[in-house]
């Protein structure tokens, strides 16, 4: 089962053969049953710089942690929204402990799948919503956990996502590409960039895969 089906479930509008909606005054104990996720995700927060003295590590702070679906809808609902960000400002959901930062040693030998969109506000609410399931109920990495976390960077030009990965094999990474693809609903005129963590550093900093 799927996390969009669980979801469906705990929000209570998943329809019996009665055709009556299932809520948590017709069936309490349904609603007490927790579905766990296959590991433990943190929300982390980038704020805006107020001050040129702050750091990234000043700026990034990790907001709470989840390993349930039910958790995880707790705080989507408890939140500011993507369009209620300001500029300059970052979410961060990674696996785990690991850090948002490509110095981490799980992220230091991978890299990212990038892209940036510019849509309406209401929009990238509902792509960031996608995102996240897709990223936590792993059916955009299915099969070798390459995933390591996703970034939603809010800025002037639009929002760009980025989708962290622990390697650079080009193959897995491909497979996942075109599955992140699919999720943002990216045509096929249109390109995401993957952009190798270990050149983070170098003044030209180029993608070595385009999809």
């Amino acid at each position: 089962m799927s996390v969009e089906e669980v979801s469906q479930k705990v929000e209570g509008v998943q329809i019996n053969d009665g055709a009556t909606k299932t809520t948590v005054l017709s069936d309490q104990s349904k609603f007490e049953v927790k579905h766990p996720l296959n590991t433990k995700w943190t929300l982390w927060y980038t704020k805006p710089a107020i001050d040129k003295s702050e750091s990234w590590s000043d700026l990034l702070r990790p907001v709470t942690s989840f390993q349930t679906v039910e958790e995880f809808w707790a705080i989507v609902q408890n939140i500011p929204e993507p369009h209620e960000l300001p500029l300059k400002s970052d979410y961060h959901v990674f696996r785990n402990d690991i850090r948002p930062e490509w110095e981490d040693e799980a992220n230091a030998k991978g890299g990212k799948w990038s892209y940036q969109v510019r849509i309406k506000s209401a929009d990238i609410n509902e792509l960031w919503l996608r995102t996240l399931l897709a990223v936590i109920g792993e059916t955009i990495d299915e099969d070798d956990s390459q995933i390591n976390g996703v970034v939603l960077n809010v800025r002037k030009g639009g929002y760009k996502f980025a989708l962290w990965t622990k390697s650079e094999d080009k193959e897995p990474l491909c497979n996942i590409g075109a599955r992140f693809k699919q999720v943002l609903k990216i045509g096929d005129d249109e390109k995401i960039e993957f952009f190798p963590h270990s050149d983070a550093n170098g003044k030209h900093h180029q993608p070595t895969i385009t999809l």
